[in-house]
């Protein structure tokens, strides 16, 4: 089974598996690091290496950040080339590609593999809302 991590700023991961849990149970193999105001980069990165430890018998593990470019993603970056075991990390990672990830995590064969497919399940739940105030409805995809 591949593990998964999700962080971010705030209460991002926290928010994050509080969906997960309401709408696809409890998860496992699943870890959720926070990047509190309190914390540090070093400190960030001292969470992050633990639940890495703590998933230490996946068959790999993708790690999911809030934004491209912050400090989590950053950091679990760094972490992916400095470990041995393999590790996919996503930016801009958002809820439906974390139950998506949840969803598979249990037949994909690959950290990389869960990834790819929970980047396009991400990718596909964004839509823009194109209704007009004379009841002309619809969903256009972005």
């Amino acid at each position: 089974m591949v593990g998964m991590i999700v962080t971010g700023h705030g209460s991002f991961a926290t928010g994050i598996t509080s969906g997960l849990r309401l709408l696809a149970g409890e998860p496992e193999n699943y870890e959720a690091v926070d990047f509190t105001p309190e914390d540090s980069v070093d400190t960030l990165t001292e969470k992050l290496t633990a639940a890495l430890d703590r998933l230490a018998g996946c068959d790999g593990i993708v790690i999911f950040a809030d934004l491209t470019g912050g400090s989590p993603f950053n950091v679990s970056l760094r972490l992916k080339l400095s470990r041995s075991e393999s590790i996919e990390v996503i930016g801009g990672a958002n809820l439906p590609a974390v139950i998506d990830a949840f969803m598979s995590a249990r037949i994909q064969e690959s950290a990389e593999a869960l990834a790819e497919s929970s980047l396009e399940a991400g990718k596909n739940a964004m839509i823009r809302y194109a209704g007009t105030p004379d009841g002309d409805d619809e969903c256009e995809e972005e």
